[in-house]
């Protein structure tokens, strides 16, 4: 899939501790619009990555995705699921610690940008489902979090479920139900961890793991893919679109 935006390139955000990093940025037709922190999966900033972003812009959105692997390789990528095992072997070296504070630097530097509109969301795949909810219970810039959340799939939640007290804004998870990854007992979790959050929705697909990355051929599910997308799309523009 190819998707297009007047501007699509690299903008560097400086790290909190030093240094500085890549952040892919498409830009919508208009120049301008609400902003959206697009978090990658395993295989890093790759043409599936992108293409979501370019596709967000469509969508009139300013469209923003760090380089979440840049302390172990910058802009490191993989096409798809061909090279699992180094993949797999990047995120455990992951600094989460580290990542949050890189997260809030990309947070602040889509809110400077002239180019935002004010509100902001986040949305992530996989890896980037957990970035997405670490970003939302965690990410705060001048005391300000995220506006809104859309963690797909994000295995590593189950872990974070101890700040679920500070999941504040809306949020709308996606899981499939015949995930191998993330078994129903720990969407069990989530939706009790949730309970009684009346901005929190968790919606179930009848797919497997990743199946909205058309770059993956092993997990895209192109059915439930075409049901989630609707569904995210008019979520982010309840709670981001004036």
């Amino acid at each position: 899939m190819v998707f297009l935006s007047t501007v699509a390139d690299y903008v560097k955000v400086t790290a909190p501790d030093g240094g500085q990093f890549d952040a892919y940025r498409a830009l919508p037709d208009s120049g301008s619009g609400p902003g959206l922190l697009v978090f990658q999966e395993i295989f890093g900033i790759n043409d599936n990555i992108r293409g979501i972003c370019d596709r967000l812009a469509g969508e009139g959105y300013v469209a923003l995705a760090p380089d979440m692997f840049w302390r172990l390789e910058p802009r490191f990528e993989r096409k798809d699921e061909s090279d699992m095992e180094t993949c797999m072997a990047m995120v455990g070296r992951l600094d989460f610690g580290a990542a949050a504070g890189d997260i809030t630097a990309t947070l602040a530097h889509l809110r400077a940008m002239p180019e935002c509109t004010g509100k902001v969301g986040a949305i992530g795949f996989c890896l980037g489902g957990a970035l997405t909810f670490l970003c939302a219970t965690s990410a705060r810039v001048d005391g300000r979090g995220i506006d809104a959340a859309v963690p797909y799939y994000g295995s590593a939640i189950n872990s974070m479920l101890g700040k679920a007290d500070d999941l504040t804004c809306p949020t709308l998870f996606h899981y499939g139900n015949r995930d191998p990854f993330i078994p129903a007992e720990a969407i069990a979790e989530v939706e009790q961890a949730m309970a009684g959050k009346d901005d929190v929705t968790i919606q179930l697909h009848d797919a497997g793991h990743a199946f909205s990355n058309w770059d993956a051929p092993s997990f895209y599910d192109e059915r439930a893919a075409a049901e989630a997308w609707p569904q995210t799309l008019a979520f982010l523009a309840t709670h981001l679109k004036d």
